[in-house]
């Protein structure tokens, strides 16, 4: 007969409790021998202080980052080729990237990521992405 108390949910937290304390006290500086530890690099330090606890936090954060740096190439790379066609077509630069979108070069101008500004200089033809 089983004990109402210890349902499915409760024996979870239980195993998934008694793993995180199997893997906090085994992975400390103190664990194995001198020998095994010797010529061996903390890994942990590497990636910038992670541990078991924070690894959600720094995947989520990982994955902003990329997406941030995605979004920056991308906008970026279409703005520098529509750029390169206008001057092809034109032989001059645009004056500025409302021109790109007013000749349909550009269908529009992408929105700069979360702390980034996009800039344009019309004297060399190069647009960049900058922090603001």
């Amino acid at each position: 007969m089983r004990n109402p108390g210890w349902n499915g949910n409760m024996r979870t937290l239980v195993l998934v409790s008694l793993a995180v304390c199997g893997l906090v006290s085994g992975c400390g500086k103190g664990s194995g021998n001198a020998s095994n530890n010797a010529g061996q690099q903390n890994t942990n330090a590497d990636a910038g202080g992670a541990s078991v606890l924070t690894a959600p936090v720094d995947y989520l954060d990982a994955i902003a980052r990329a997406k941030q740096s995605a979004v920056k190439t991308v906008g970026l790379a279409s703005v520098n080729e529509a750029i390169r066609q206008f001057q092809t077509a034109e032989s001059r630069n645009p004056k500025d990237l409302d021109e790109l979108v007013q000749q349909r070069y550009l269908g529009r101008i992408p929105p700069a990521p979360y702390g980034m500004k996009l800039l344009y200089d019309s004297k060399t033809g190069e647009a960049k992405m900058v922090k603001q």
